[in-house]
C-alpha cells in the first residue's frame, strides 16, 4: 500500500512538472555569447539570446525578413528620404522601471554613432546628421543624404534602444524594453530569461526561457534525445537529422539564413595581395564537397557575398568553378613559388569540418596550410579585430551586408575605391530598380576580384519538440525570437 502511495505521489509530481513546463522552454545553443550587449560587439551569439527578447529597436525583422514596426508604431518619410519622423509607442518602460521616450532614442542613436562607439556596425548610423526629440513620443532623424534603406538599418540588433542609466553595464546586466528580462547568467552553462510583467506589447506565452550552451555535436544530439533541451534552433549535428526526423517526438526545421560562408583571405598579406593567387584558391575549392562533407548536404553554393534567396542575387558560382588544373596554372603565372598559409578556424562545425576539407583541396594544388583551431574570443581578437591571419572560414550572418567590402579597416582588407563608390551610390539610391542594379554590380565586382573564396549559404537546420510552435524557420537575422513561441496541447 505504501509503495502504491509513493507511486501515486510520484505520478502527480510528474504531472505537475509537465504542466509547469508548458510555459517554460529550454533551447540549445552552440556558442555562449561573450557578453549580452548587442551594441558593443560582433558576436552572433549575443543577438541569438537578446534580439526581440531583451532588446528592441525602432523597427524589427519579422520571420520572413520584412521590416516591421517595433518601438516605433509608425514613421513618416520626408524630404525625399532624407528625413524620417518616428512615432513611438506610449507606455513603454525599461526592465528597471524607467520610462522609454524620445530622449532615449536620441541617446541610443547618438551613442551608436559616436566616435568612441564600440558598435560593430557603426556604418548603419554614419548617414545620420541629426537626431531630435520633437516631443516625448516623436523623433526626427535627419540624414546627410536620402536613404530608402534606413528603416531596414534600424531593425538590426546593433540598433536597439538602451537606457542611459544602464548603458554602461549592458555586457553583464542588460536592461531593455523587450518581453523578457535577464534572470541570471551562469557563465559556461546557461542564460535564463523570465517574462517581463510590465511589457508594453503582447505578453509572450512563455514565462521562462533557458538558453543552454552545448558546443559538441554529439552532446547536442544526446541532449535532444534525452529531453534535456526542448529545441535546438541551429542544430550542430546535421548528420543526425534523418534519425530525429523519423522520431515522432521531434520535428526538423530546415530553412535559410543570411549566412554567407566564406574562405576569407587577408588581401593585404603576400601572396594573397596577388589576385591570381586568390583566384587560384577559389578554383581549388569544390563547394559541393564542403557542403556534403561538413554540412551533410545542407547549404547552397554561392559565388559572391549575397544570399541566393534575395531577389537581387546573381549566380556567379561558374566564375570560380572547381578547376584544380586552372589553380596550378594561375599559381605558376603568379610566380610566388611554394605557398604555405595559416588557416584560422573558429569553433562552429562548418568551420572546423570545412577547414579540413579546404586544407586537403588546397594541398592538391600545391598550397600547404597550417591549421589553428581558435575559440571565439581568440578569433574575434586576433582575426576579426587584429587582422592577424592568412585564411579563415566564417559565416557572415548579418542581413544584406555586402557593404562590409567597402570598409578599409575590415578584417579581409579590400575597400577598392570603385567598390566604395558603388556603396556610396547605394546609400543614396531610393528606387528599387536602382538599388537592384547597384547590388548586382557590387556582387560582380567582388567576384571579379576574388576578394574571398565564396563557399555556401548556411542553411538553418533546427530540431524541436513536435509540440512547440512559433520558432523561426528561416533566419533573416541572428535571432531566437521567442515572442510567438508556445507549446501546443
Amino acid at each position: 500500500m505504501l509503495d502504491m502511495l509513493k507511486s501515486s505521489v510520484a505520478a502527480l509530481a510528474l504531472m505537475a512538472g509537465g504542466a509547469a513546463a508548458q510555459d517554460a522552454i529550454t533551447l540549445g545553443m552552440v556558442l555562449e555569447p561573450p557578453n549580452l550587449d548587442p551594441t558593443g560587439g560582433a558576436a552572433a551569439a549575443t543577438d541569438e539570446v537578446v534580439y526581440a527578447n531583451l532588446f528592441e529597436g525602432l523597427t524589427r525583422f519579422g520571420p520572413d525578413g520584412t521590416v516591421l514596426p517595433a518601438l516605433a508604431e509608425s514613421w513618416d518619410i520626408e524630404d525625399e528620404g532624407r528625413v524620417y519622423v518616428f512615432h513611438l509607442h506610449d507606455g513603454v518602460t525599461f526592465h528597471d522601471g524607467s520610462a522609454f521616450d524620445a530622449q532615449d532614442v536620441v541617446f541610443s542613436l547618438d551613442r551608436a554613432r559616436a566616435e568612441e562607439s564600440t558598435n560593430a556596425q557603426k556604418v548603419l548610423f554614419e548617414g545620420i546628421e541629426r537626431v531630435e526629440a520633437v516631443d516625448p513620443q516623436t523623433v526626427r532623424v535627419t540624414l546627410s543624404a536620402p536613404d530608402g534603406n534606413f528603416p531596414f538599418k534600424m531593425a538590426w540588433g546593433d540598433a536597439v534602444m538602451v537606457d542611459p542609466a544602464s548603458a554602461g553595464d549592458l555586457a553583464t546586466d542588460p536592461v531593455g524594453t523587450g518581453p523578457f528580462r535577464l534572470d541570471r547568467w551562469v557563465q559556461g552553462d546557461r542564460v535564463v530569461l523570465t517574462a517581463f510583467d510590465d511589457y508594453w506589447g503582447q505578453a509572450p506565452a512563455l514565462k521562462t526561457a533557458t538558453f543552454r550552451f552545448i558546443s559538441d555535436p554529439s552532446a547536442a544530439f544526446a541532449a535532444m534525445m534525452a529531453g534535456d533541451v526542448d529545441a535546438f534552433p541551429n542544430f550542430p549535428a546535421p548528420e543526425t537529422l534523418p534519425q530525429l526526423a523519423a522520431d515522432p517526438r521531434f520535428k526538423v526545421i530546415v530553412g535559410t539564413t543570411e549566412g554567407e560562408t566564406i574562405l576569407a583571405m587577408n588581401n593585404t598579406r603576400p601572396p594573397l595581395d596577388n589576385v591570381k593567387v586568390r583566384q587560384a584558391i577559389a578554383h581549388a575549392i569544390d563547394r559541393q564537397d564542403i557542403i556534403d562533407g561538413a554540412m551533410f548536404g545542407y547549404g547552397t553554393p554561392i559565388g559572391s557575398h549575397f544570399a541566393p534567396h534575395h531577389p537581387d542575387y546573381l549566380d556567379l558560382t561558374a566564375q570560380s568553378v572547381y578547376d584544380p588544373e586552372m589553380s596550378k596554372k594561375l599559381l605558376d603565372e603568379a610566380g610566388v613559388g611554394p605557398v604555405k598559409l595559416r588557416l584560422a578556424l573558429p569553433p562552429p562545425s562548418y568551420a572546423r569540418r570545412g577547414g579540413e576539407i579546404v586544407a586537403a583541396q588546397l594541398r592538391d594544388v600545391g598550397i600547404e596550410t597550417e591549421i589553428t583551431n581558435m575559440e571565439w574570443a581568440q578569433w574575434l581578437e586576433s582575426v576579426f579585430k587584429g587582422g592577424d591571419f592568412d585564411l579563415t572560414i566564417v559565416s557572415h550572418t548579418e542581413p544584406l551586408d555586402i557593404d562590409i567590402y567597402a570598409r578599409p579597416d575590415y578584417y579581409f582588407h579590400y575597400a577598392k575605391p570603385e567598390f566604395v563608390a558603388l556603396m556610396d551610390q547605394l546609400k543614396q539610391a531610393v528606387s528599387p530598380e536602382q538599388r537592384s542594379a547597384l547590388y548586382q554590380q557590387a556582387q560582380q565586382m567582388i567576384a571579379d576580384d576574388y576578394v574571398n573564396a565564396f563557399l555556401f549559404q548556411l542553411a538553418k537546420t533546427g530540431v524541436a519538440n513536435a509540440r512547440i510552435e512559433g520558432l523561426w524557420e528561416n533566419a533573416p537575422t541572428q535571432a531566437n525570437d521567442l515572442t510567438q513561441v508556445r507549446w501546443t496541447d
